[in-house]
């Protein structure tokens, strides 16, 4: 990356990942973001473990670096590192920037942040339209069922009745 901060949170969205059921960056990622090297930025995370518990960053089991190397191609690299990535959640992304103290990294860390917000806005929205298709096929539904009813109704009215037999004789009155 250069030395420019300004990356577009499209690019950051893009480098958001779904791990263990959770929104996270990976540790080369972030490192990209924040201008420093993997290294340096895993260092600065160690050192001030207390700021990171674990619903701010995890380590990747094996599975999960195979699926997301197999997923992502800008991870390719990862591949044939030995060592297992770090998975950092908003919250432990912006932790980061204030460890790493740098100029870059706090300015990038507002990218960072807008980008898992507009994230978990698509998701509330894709919630919503998906209640309301669910609701829109609840009723159409109903609606089918009442349709059917009257083309029934409909039906039986257009239908010609049967002539009524008549009694062939003399009916007397009772």
């Amino acid at each position: 990356m250069s030395k420019s901060t300004n990356v577009p949170v499209t690019v950051v969205e893009e480098l958001i990942l779904n791990v263990r059921g959770q929104k996270v960056m990976l540790d080369s990622d972030l490192a990209g973001i924040y201008g420093v090297a993997t290294k340096r930025l895993n260092e600065q995370m160690k050192r001030n473990k207390g700021r990171f518990p674990a619903d701010f960053v995890f380590q990747l089991t094996d599975a999960e670096k195979s699926e997301v190397v197999a997923n992502c191609d800008h991870l390719k690299k990862l591949k044939f590192t030995p060592s297992l990535p770090y998975a950092f959640t908003e919250h432990g992304a912006i932790m980061l920037a204030s460890v790493l103290n740098s100029e870059r990294a706090i300015e990038a860390s507002i990218y960072v942040v807008r980008a898992f917000v507009r994230l978990r806005e698509l998701m509330i929205t894709h919630k919503a339209v998906a209640q309301k298709l669910s609701e829109l096929e609840r009723k159409v539904i109903g609606h089918d069922q009442d349709i059917r009813a009257v083309v029934d109704a409909i039906r039986q009215l257009m239908a010609t009745p049967e002539p009524r037999k008549r009694r062939i004789g003399f009916e007397g009155k009772k």
